[in-house]
């Protein structure tokens, strides 16, 4: 029977291979570079975490990842067209990833004995940077870098996480406190147009 992480881990590979094929259609890409669009989405911040904590990227070692990004692909296949009219379809998708994403590292970092504010930057690379990679691919200014609320989203995810653990709780609570409050944060900033200074340049000063 699997645990929770890992139905944690493959949801969330679901949601994110369903944002980054989702993107993918809307710029016209064919059924396989639409998967290896949804691959990279779902695997793409994991296997930079397992590299910078030096154990095997767990989709090498199960392929069930590439299972669900199938999985993934067909749904969309089979489903575009009610996909497409939801407009907030990549918005739920990315937002369900990123909040599971960011959990599942900060647990595995926390596991291999890593200290809590390495776990935290963790689950940030977990959930943001197969987003990057997905825009990226897409041609788009990845969200990270935008305005927008997204990194933090997983920053502020990673705290409620460790906070959890840190005063004895029980795990599932810790991951459950962390990804609602990854997708609550993103929700909000959204909702309500919440964002970060953007940084002046040059043409800014000579106003």
């Amino acid at each position: 029977m699997p645990t929770f992480v890992q139905i944690l881990d493959f949801i969330g590979t679901f949601a994110f291979a369903i944002s980054g094929i989702r993107l993918a259609s809307a710029k016209r890409f064919d059924w396989f570079g639409a998967y290896v669009v949804g691959l990279a989405t779902a695997i793409g911040g994991g296997t930079i975490r397992d590299v910078l904590l030096d154990v095997t990227p767990a989709w090498m070692l199960d392929p069930i990842y590439l299972v669900c990004t199938a999985l993934a692909l067909g749904c969309v296949i089979l489903f575009g067209k009610v996909l497409i009219r939801m407009n907030n379809t990549f918005f739920i998708f990315d937002s369900i990833g990123l909040a599971l994403f960011t959990v599942v590292g900060v647990g595995k970092s926390l596991s291999l004995g890593y200290p809590f504010w390495v776990a935290i930057i963790m689950g940030s690379i977990t959930g943001a940077a197969g987003g990057v990679i997905r825009d990226v691919f897409i041609n788009e200014i990845p969200l990270i870098f935008r305005k927008e609320i997204y990194a933090i989203a997983c920053v502020i995810g990673g705290i409620a996480y460790w906070i959890c653990d840190f005063i004895g709780m029980q795990p599932y609570v810790c991951q459950l406190a962390g990804g609602i409050s990854v997708f609550i944060t993103r929700v909000l900033a959204v909702k309500y147009q919440i964002c970060l200074p953007i940084l002046k340049g040059h043409d800014d000063y000579k106003k």
